[in-house]
């Protein structure tokens, strides 16, 4: 019979702290050895790749006279901001800025868009044809029609000077699409069944159920066409006919042209000093966007991947 008495004795025995008996399994002298080589191999390559940023950013605040003499290394020498005052006071540069991340933003949703509902199909074993979509897909990443058909075909569809002329023929990364293809195919079964249960469609399944618990896939993709889109040039170079609406890499790729020509015609001193660190500071000016962005996706990035690419 279960009583008062019972009960209390009951709950004093499960409050007691239960005491299991631990091992430790001591690391073998060859485990350690790798865990050492491993730690210093690790610290070099980290080291090797910081390096070179690390140096364009010394140079792009360093003076002309240090830079040509090689003498820059970790540390900015004589330093100056010349470049720096040239190239962010003029509103041109800002008004580039501002197209690539428009150019950015809206190519990247594009791109999201279509590779994940292409991914979300072509993932279904019972989808009529798929084989048939794979295959176009695949073949596209070995042969595609050349720079001057796509030159005709985006002129004739009346793109040049706008957006799209950017964000949709790039629209899809077969690489990205089979990444995704591969993350959906290993998703539960289970729980898209259960939805069906519940009422959704298939587009309820996936904007409802899928993509919430996605999260690590789509922030890769996002990286991988923000970084894409953010430092492509040729194809605005290619279709925009305005500085106007130029990306600021374009706007960087020609004032290095013009420093470049600036530096062999030994011009005055201030142009000189642009010639000699125009290179780093652009470099540093293109890549800091994207650095400041990597952190908040770093997390999703590395599982993100594997989900995608390791099959179950």
């Amino acid at each position: 019979m279960v009583t008062a008495e019972n009960v209390t004795h009951l709950d004093e025995q499960l409050s007691k702290p239960t005491v299991h008996a631990t091992r430790t399994v001591k690391d073998t002298p060859g485990y350690r050895v790798f865990r050492v080589v491993n730690a210093t191999l690790l610290v070099i390559i980290a080291g090797v790749t910081l390096y070179p940023f690390v140096n364009l950013v010394a140079q792009a605040f360093s003076s002309e006279a240090f830079i040509n003499a090689g003498q820059v290394n970790l540390w900015p020498k004589g330093f100056n901001v010349t470049t720096f005052n040239l190239v962010m006071g003029d509103s041109m540069f800002w008004r580039n800025y501002q197209n690539t991340v428009y150019y950015t933003v809206v190519a990247t949703l594009v791109a999201m868009v279509l590779t994940t509902t292409f991914a979300y199909a072509i993932s279904k074993y019972h989808l009529k044809g798929r084989k048939v979509f794979i295959g176009i897909a695949v073949f596209t990443m070995f042969f595609n029609g050349g720079l001057i058909p796509n030159y005709v075909l985006v002129n004739e569809l009346g793109l040049r000077n706008s957006v799209w002329a950017i964000a949709l023929p790039n629209a899809i990364s077969v690489f990205n699409l089979l990444v995704m293809k591969s993350f959906f195919e290993n998703f539960s079964t289970e729980l898209e069944e259960a939805a069906e249960i519940d009422g959704l469609s298939t587009y309820g399944k996936l904007w409802r159920i899928v993509l919430p618990l996605s999260k690590a896939v789509i922030a890769t993709m996002v990286l991988f066409y923000s970084v894409s889109f953010w430092n492509s040039w040729f194809a605005a170079f290619l279709y925009m006919d305005h500085r106007e609406l130029y990306p600021v890499t374009v706007y960087l790729r020609n004032l290095i042209a013009g420093a470049t020509s600036v530096d062999g015609a030994a011009g005055s001193a201030e142009a000189t000093q642009i010639a000699a660190n125009v290179k780093a500071v652009t470099m540093l000016l293109t890549v800091l966007p994207i650095v400041c962005l990597y952190p908040f996706v770093q997390r999703y990035f590395v599982s993100g991947v594997m989900l995608g690419s390791v099959k179950q």
